[in-house]
């Protein structure tokens, strides 16, 4: 399901031109705690998305080793991905969408020549960098500086957390708008920086509601 933002808001519109921010970063990297922040922080004109992949692995696709399975999970969580998107765009209720992940995220876990998921679902990386607004890079830590396994669909060690991190900072590397949130000692300073970003994309007429503190 969407999450909307739980703020008063005193906009009044009743569409909006939605754009979407994608929020990424390598496993660990602190995504969910920071979006749920934002849901908790800013107004009903601002929704948080689901994360595909938690859809797919969690509604049980198969989750195999094999080229072709780990082929099939990717392209699975592209199209929810997609058709999450296109429906907050096509609903016009909210003017910021933020997106746990976006579509090129799929690239850092494609095996092989990364061309061939462009072929598979019929897009190109430009197509799909031009779909965001922004990106928000959340560093994943390393292993002694908060990275955990309380996610029961996390898979990864450390090790393999931060080279999906890397993976996904040059997936992502072309963006004309994007920002990196750097990894902390203090979780504090990283949310405060990542919702300082998310609070510049809300729509104007939406500008003003709780305060983004994280405490």
């Amino acid at each position: 399901m969407l999450h909307l933002g739980s703020c008063p808001c005193r906009c009044t519109a009743a569409a909006h031109e939605t754009r979407l921010v994608a929020v990424t970063g390598g496993p660990g990297g602190g995504k969910t705690a920071i979006l749920e922040l934002a849901r908790r922080s800013l107004c009903k004109h601002v929704a948080v998305l689901p994360e595909a992949a938690t859809i797919v692995f969690g509604g049980g696709f198969p989750r195999h080793a094999t080229l072709d399975g780990r082929r099939a999970a990717q392209r699975a969580i592209f199209h929810v991905q997609r058709e999450v998107e296109r429906l907050v765009i096509g609903e016009a209720s909210v003017g910021l969408a933020l997106c746990d992940r976006g579509t090129l995220d799929g690239l850092a876990y494609w095996p092989g020549d990364r061309s061939l998921l462009w072929d598979d679902v019929h897009t190109n990386l430009e197509a799909e960098l031009s779909r965001y607004a922004a990106v928000i890079h959340l560093e994943t830590p390393d292993g002694d500086h908060g990275y955990n396994h309380q996610n029961p669909l996390r898979i990864e060690s450390p090790d393999e957390a931060r080279a999906i991190d890397a993976r996904i900072a040059d997936i992502w590397s072309a963006h004309p708008n994007r920002f990196t949130v750097s990894s902390s000692d203090e979780f504090f300073e990283k949310a405060t920086a990542a919702m300082a970003i998310i609070r510049s994309f809300v729509p104007p007429c939406c500008q003003g509601g709780r305060d983004d503190n994280p405490t």
